[in-house]
């Protein structure tokens, strides 16, 4: 039984309670997580690691009129969850189940479906657009992790961005960065000040103040931006997205339910494109994903207390070779006799077998991580 969770079926349900209560909420999610998912298998790291974030946005933004776009889909289980599905979780990736990725088709709170990585900007940039062209009213966020970030189509999307000028956020999910403690109070500290209401009158005062001043209007408005983002260059590591024309802020806690709430609601009415960077940690909350990188992507059937697999039913002996393993063996046979064969991974070197090759011919192996376009 859950205090709150039972009672939740829709995010109008969430948004019902309380805000010191909110955390709480988060951790049904994530217990409800662990116990289904360790039981049937699933994409299982990512999504503990959103726990909060999700349901975060879901509490401050008006879904389903308001667009959430979750890039690839293997971090939306916590959506899922808080959108209807959570009795039909133990079902996820079967024949006649859930999904394992966004569906349209299966809720309308999955604006979006996609299963490759560093779609969700162009997407919801997309949703912005058709939002501004009909002359309609609602939020649209794009979520995106660390490792989709390094895929040029991020960027592509981010610069068409800038240059519409679209009322968007983009919350940058990263779990791959460390930074120091005092950097971090200091950047959290400016990015809630930049994102209070009072910050954003102050600074359209004194754009409206000095639109009429012709040249030296233009002279402060430019130095009152440089000012800005002189701060965020050097307590942040924003510049790169302001330079794409966003606002940035962060990076955040991004397992702290009440930070993200009081953020997310300072920057949601911010004008054109938003950026906001949380800081994560895949497997957040379960302690052998915590430890165990094999954790961190998907898995089957574990025990719950220690994390190790459970046999569904007893293996053949000897047990068949993987698709990954039958292909690196392969490929390592015909490296061995053509010196002209290389290797590219698509998106992981063991989920494609060349984790084999490169113990082979680690010169001969490109890991391009996600940037399979460029690969």
């Amino acid at each position: 039984m859950y205090r709150f969770l039972d009672k939740i079926d829709s995010p109008e349900d969430l948004r019902k309670v309380p805000e010191e209560h909110v955390r709480e909420v988060a951790d049904e999610v994530r217990e409800f997580l662990v116990d289904t998912i360790t039981k049937v298998g699933g994409h299982f790291g990512a999504g503990l690691g959103t726990v909060e974030l999700t349901t975060a946005l879901h509490y401050v933004y008006n879904t389903p009129q308001d667009k959430i776009v979750f890039d690839t889909g293997h971090q939306a289980y916590p959506h899922k969850i808080l959108t209807g599905r959570k009795n039909d979780l133990h079902t996820i990736r079967q024949k006649g189940g859930l999904s394992g990725f966004l569906k349209r088709s299966e809720s309308l709170y999955d604006d979006f479906g996609a299963g490759h990585a560093t779609t969700s900007i162009s997407a919801a940039l997309g949703m912005a657009a058709a939002r501004d062209q009909l002359k309609e009213d609602y939020k649209v966020v794009a979520v995106i992790g660390d490792g989709a970030m390094t895929g040029g189509m991020a960027y592509e999307a981010m610069n068409n961005c800038g240059v519409l000028k679209s009322d968007i956020l983009v919350v940058l999910n990263d779990n791959n960065m460390s930074i120091a403690p005092n950097v971090w109070a200091l950047s959290n500290y400016f990015s809630e000040i930049f994102a209070t209401p009072q910050a954003q009158k102050l600074r359209n005062r004194v754009y409206d103040m000095t639109s009429g001043l012709d040249d030296l209007g233009d002279r402060i408005r430019k130095t009152v931006h440089r000012l800005e983002g002189g701060v965020k260059a050097v307590l942040t590591p924003g510049m790169l997205f302001e330079a794409l024309g966003f606002r940035y802020f962060g990076p955040v806690n991004g397992h702290n339910t009440e930070q993200l709430i009081k953020m997310l609601r300072g920057i949601r009415n911010i004008k054109g494109p938003v950026l906001l960077h949380t800081i994560t940690q895949k497997g957040k909350g379960y302690g052998p994903a915590e430890r165990d990188k094999q954790f961190l992507h998907a898995i089957g059937k574990v025990d719950k207390i220690t994390g190790k697999a459970v046999a569904s039913a007893p293996p053949p002996t000897p047990p068949p070779p993987t698709y990954q393993n039958v292909f690196g063996d392969a490929m390592v046979e015909i490296m061995s006799t053509n010196p002209k064969v290389v290797g590219i991974t698509a998106a992981m070197p063991d989920g494609t077998g060349l984790d084999i090759v490169q113990k082979n011919f680690p010169q001969r192996v490109y890991d391009v991580g996600i940037a399979e376009a460029h690969g």
